[in-house]
């Protein structure tokens, strides 16, 4: 990995712990030499983000609204393939089974031939 590319809406507030953006920008470079990209493309809005956690709304909802978020931002062709290159996406979930890191993911898979994911356990 050389890049860890944080697709966090919120990656300020005290429930970042030491993943606040800064911190994590100073860690991972002084510790293991990785760059610390925020790509704010690659995350929810507040309001998609709420109606699915703070209004327990459904993860199907919560998924459809932010692939229909991903393609009106166009982030196919938004982020440079570089970007994504030997890169890590960073979100809260511990799991990507309900995370939008695994939509970015499968999105950007579909759209960019020779992209492969690995999801890390």
């Amino acid at each position: 990995m050389r890049r860890l590319i944080d697709v966090r809406l919120n990656n300020i507030s005290q429930l970042a712990g030491f993943t606040k953006k800064e911190d994590l920008r100073y860690l991972l470079r002084e510790i293991a030499g990785i760059e610390y990209v925020h790509l704010l493309d690659l995350a929810p809005t507040q309001e998609l983000l709420d109606a699915y956690k703070k209004h327990k709304g459904s993860w199907d909802e919560y998924a459809a609204g932010f692939l229909k978020l991903m393609g009106e931002r166009k982030i196919e062709s938004a982020i440079a393939p570089e970007i994504l290159d030997h890169g890590c996406l960073l979100c809260s979930e511990e799991k990507p089974h309900h995370c939008h890191r695994r939509l970015v993911a499968e999105y950007l898979a579909e759209r960019r031939p020779g992209l492969s994911i690995d999801h890390l356990k």
